[in-house]
């Protein structure tokens, strides 16, 4: 049984659930990462119209928008997808997407706040894939929540290198090891 453990306020039980994940995820995400992890979580708690964006409209929504609104914009849909690929990786199978969808545009999005403002947003996308291991053992912590079905993790794994797949593949099997195929070779 699963001990609860209870932090003085939101923000340090967050980071407690964020460190209690890196560590099931063998993940060590530094500071700023795990800063920004848990403030996306506290956002959005009280949104659950999250899962029903729709990403990539609003990600072309956002090249019609300029400044402030543009960058806000452009963060949300990021951080949306983040949430979504880690939290909510069954909702890509209901939209009849692999999750490597939510992650191509949160990676795009937070790319091209850093084309334009630079910041730390490059760092998000080129860390977005370990965020989202991270979140994926959050899910794992609540034992009710479903693991990635296998399938599933095997295709998150070959397009992302999702090391929390990896692991969730070689649970399922202790017989062999997963090659990614070049995709240029496939028939």
């Amino acid at each position: 049984m699963t001990t609860l453990v209870l932090e003085p306020n939101s923000t340090a039980q967050w980071q407690s659930l964020v460190s209690d994940a890196e560590h099931i995820a063998n993940r060590q995400l530094d500071e700023t990462l795990e800063s920004y992890l848990v403030f996306t979580l506290m956002r959005f708690t009280q949104r659950p119209e999250l899962v029903n964006s729709v990403m990539a409209l609003e990600f072309l929504e956002s090249a019609q928008q300029s400044g402030r609104q543009q960058h806000d914009q452009l963060r949300d849909v990021g951080d949306k997808c983040l949430l979504v690929s880690g939290l909510f990786p069954h909702s890509a199978k209901r939209r009849l997407v692999k999750i490597s969808y939510f992650v191509n545009i949160g990676r795009s999005a937070y790319q091209q706040l850093h084309d334009k403002i630079h910041g730390f947003y490059g760092q998000l996308a080129s860390d977005f894939v370990p965020m989202m291991d991270v979140l994926h053992a959050i899910r794992e912590l609540n034992k009710q929540s479903h693991q990635l079905e296998l399938l599933d993790a095997f295709e998150l794994w070959e397009d992302t290198g999702s090391q929390h797949a990896l692991e969730r593949i070689n649970r399922a099997s202790s017989h062999g090891h997963p090659v990614k195929q070049d995709k240029n070779t496939r028939h």
